[in-house]
């Protein structure tokens, strides 16, 4: 399918002026059409001009889906300003870097969340804050009609910031081009084999590359997205079939989730075709297919190679398959030399197609050297082909955890657990979950004369860490083993559950 690489800012006002009512997406049910999104857009566009902001400059938004964070992304896409998406169950600490680090001139905030970014805003910036609230000023100047003719950014513009887990240190920003989006959306047509007419259902909160990457797909596959407001177990395929959605996206133990939700008639009368995604365990493929008669199609990227790098089109079970047209995928060892068939190495992404990998990370040489060698992005994953070619994915080469679909850096768990009182060192791992990839178990050493409440701790963690960052399990050691450098022995902590305190079965009780 022949297709180009040219941005997306330029499509939407296109499909605007040619198909003004057709609906670009559904949001809880509600249509909004092309004419709705453009215009809306346009006047937010139109604002941050009269804010002085200027193409280049940043914005930080912390918005849950809804109507009004299409317009917020599509009018700081159409300005030229990069839009830096926070993840709405930030806080604390977390949240303070990612409203300083990208320097943004504003930020954009649902009102039940502007509590939490104004004590993390950073007084030595002051950028100004705008309030999302029913009927208050962003509904104001969304439906103020002001106009935004300048031209589209150039495709390799500077789309976002968004940011990732560090390994061992701060989360890096990605600088994400207009091109790259764009390229990410190809991706998702090519995974999902989406056709004209077919509804794709967004679960998937849009400061998320996951669902970030659709934002331009009704344009070019003449698909609609049918969004909610959050992911529902209970509600899934009720909601699924109210839309007549086609798709559907997993990530994160989704179809885990779903397979433990009590057998109905919805199982087989929901309409989907598709489920597409990443990190489907090869023992729930079949489960999941037999049970909801839908095709699972995996896939594997990262960010920094706009969002998708492979596809598998051929149902080889627990494979991501093959690379997109336009990357090729080199397996190396440590010595940068290629591994033999079913031999583990790194996986190194190249492309023929300027642009479709990243730049660099913002503000940070270090990183942006390590990961982008001799023209390539090492990713720092392991994995290995098949005879067919097929690409096997087997984790993370570096001390992170995936846990309920995002990447958690040890380092950032560990840098906030360091500072409670009670504790001297500590260190986390993931362990074995029931449902998704992984959950986070936090070792403690106590300080001398101290000890340390396992369940006071878990508290005292869950108001600084994101929800999806709180070690579940945390265990309390006298002491750690160490290299002769005294780096913490991690391989030999222990992966068991049963041996520690379990916050969920705290919850239940």
């Amino acid at each position: 399918m022949a297709f180009d690489d040219n941005g997306f800012v330029g499509l939407l006002r296109e499909r605007a002026l040619s198909h003004p009512d057709m609906v670009y997406a559904r949001f809880n049910g509600v249509p909004v059409s092309y004419a709705e999104v453009d215009g809306q857009a346009c006047a937010f566009a139109a604002h941050l001009r009269s804010l002085g902001l200027e193409p280049g400059d940043r914005v930080a938004v912390m918005m849950r889906n809804s109507v009004a964070t299409l317009a917020v992304v599509f009018g700081l896409a159409k300005a030229g300003v990069a839009w830096v998406p926070v993840n709405a169950q930030q806080r604390g600490e977390g949240l303070r870097y990612l409203l300083s680090h990208p320097r943004p001139k504003l930020i954009v905030v649902d009102a039940d969340l502007a509590a939490l970014v104004e004590e993390a805003r950073p007084a030595e910036l002051a950028p100004a804050v705008l309030v999302h609230a029913g009927g208050g000023a962003l509904d104001a100047i969304l439906s103020s009609g002001s106009g935004f003719d300048e031209a589209a950014p150039a495709a390799d513009a500077v789309f976002a910031i968004m940011y990732t887990s560090g390994t061992t240190g701060r989360p890096k920003g990605v600088i994400v081009s207009h091109r790259m989006l764009r390229l990410a959306a190809e991706g998702v047509g090519r995974v999902s084999a989406a056709k004209a007419g077919e509804v794709l259902f967004v679960w998937e909160p849009l400061y998320h590359i996951g669902g970030a990457q659709l934002l331009p797909l009704p344009m070019i596959r003449d698909v609609t997205l049918a969004m909610v407001d959050r992911f529902s177990a209970s509600r899934f395929w009720q909601q699924v079939r109210e839309e007549g959605a086609t798709h559907i996206h997993y990530l994160g133990g989704i179809l885990q989730i779903l397979l433990k939700q009590p057998p109905g008639a919805l199982d087989r009368t929901h309409g989907v075709r598709i489920a597409w995604g990443g990190g489907c365990p090869p023992d729930i493929w079949p489960q999941f297919q037999k049970r909801f008669g839908v095709e699972i199609r995996e896939c594997y990227g990262m960010t920094e190679a706009s969002s998708i790098t492979t596809c598998n089109d051929s149902g080889t079970l627990g494979a991501v398959g093959r690379a997109m047209p336009w990357f090729t995928v080199e397996l190396l060892d440590a010595e940068g030399r290629h591994v033999g068939q079913g031999e583990r190495g790194e996986i190194v992404v190249r492309s023929s197609k300027p642009g479709a990998i990243f730049p660099g990370y913002l503000d940070n040489p270090e990183a942006t050297a390590k990961a982008l060698r001799n023209g390539a992005l090492h990713t720092g994953d392991l994995g290995s082909f098949d005879p067919e070619g097929n690409l096997f994915f087997h984790g993370r080469m570096t001390d992170s955890v995936r846990c309920r679909g995002e990447n958690v850096s040890a380092w950032e768990v560990e840098h906030v657990a360091a500072e409670y009182e009670a504790v001297e060192d500590c260190a986390m791992i993931g362990v074995a979950a029931e449902i998704g990839e992984q959950e986070i178990k936090l070792f403690v050493k106590p300080k001398e004369g101290s000890e340390v409440d396992p369940e006071a701790l878990s508290r005292w963690l869950g108001q600084r860490l994101a929800p999806y960052q709180n070690p579940r399990y945390i265990a309390v050691v006298a002491e750690f083993e160490r290299t002769a450098s005294q780096r913490i022995m991690k391989h030999k902590l222990s992966p068991s559950r049963e041996d520690c305190f379990d916050r969920m079965a705290l919850q239940k009780a």
